[in-house]
């Protein structure tokens, strides 16, 4: 287990990492890809952070790889805030990104 890896107790709990191993287990297994948000760069910096799912309208978004994905998330000093299950036991593709240290 990754040095920082929390488990899940319940579902619905939410939980934070910053390993890069956890972050992309955790999107590969709800097959998204790494993507930013078109026109929010700054210079040759991406903008925005997200992952692209399946099925829920990533047109609005350009596909990045892990690496500069990673970079910008480590540039930024972020966490990634995330759910593993919903309350009703299914699989949750709920995460959010925030600063080292911000509250929910």
């Amino acid at each position: 287990m990754a040095e920082d890896e929390q488990r899940e107790e319940h579902p619905g709990q939410s939980l934070t990492t910053r390993d890069h191993d956890v972050i992309r287990r955790w999107a590969e297994e709800r097959e998204a890809t790494p993507a930013t948000v078109p026109g929010t760069e700054h210079g040759d910096h991406l903008g925005v952070l997200r992952f692209d799912f399946p099925g829920y309208g990533g047109e609005t978004l350009q596909e990045v790889s892990w690496d500069e994905w990673f970079r910008t998330f480590d540039e930024r000093d972020l966490e990634f805030l995330y759910q593993e299950h919903l309350r009703s036991g299914e699989q949750s593709n709920f995460f959010k990104l925030r600063r080292r240290g911000g509250s929910e």
